[in-house]
């Protein structure tokens, strides 16, 4: 596996490990933890004008976001994820689950096991 990059662009033809994140972690802004003390981090691995891809981590806590719009893909962990606005159903995430959030959504995020997730944003 290579992290070969050009420019904030995988190199085309190569491959990465999304497991492996060379960033250190950053604790919550006081004001989003729920509950423990959760941390997280990400790494962008490509980005154009109209996407970028990345990985991102949250260690177990809990916490409350407002959103950006994205998909995601969850690599590894165990968490749920709360809507609190609008009201929707919460879903369990684990790997494989792929959920795609709105800007502007109000959630909480209850992590059980280090959660990590592949994410395309505009």
């Amino acid at each position: 596996m290579t992290e070969a990059r050009d420019s904030g662009r995988l190199a085309a033809g190569t491959a990465t490990d999304a497991s492996l994140l060379p960033v250190a972690f950053d604790l919550l802004d006081a004001a989003k933890v729920i509950t423990g003390t959760p941390a997280t981090r990400y790494l962008a691995l490509d980005t154009t004008a109209e996407r970028e891809v990345g990985v991102w981590e949250h260690t177990v806590g809990v916490s409350r976001d407002i959103e950006a719009d994205e998909v995601f893909v969850v690599l590894a962990g165990d968490a749920t994820l709360e809507f609190i606005e609008p009201a929707l159903a919460p879903i369990e995430l684990r790997p494989g689950v792929v959920v795609r959030l709105e800007d502007g959504m109000s959630t909480i995020w209850t992590v059980r096991d280090t959660l990590r997730k592949v994410l395309v944003a505009p």
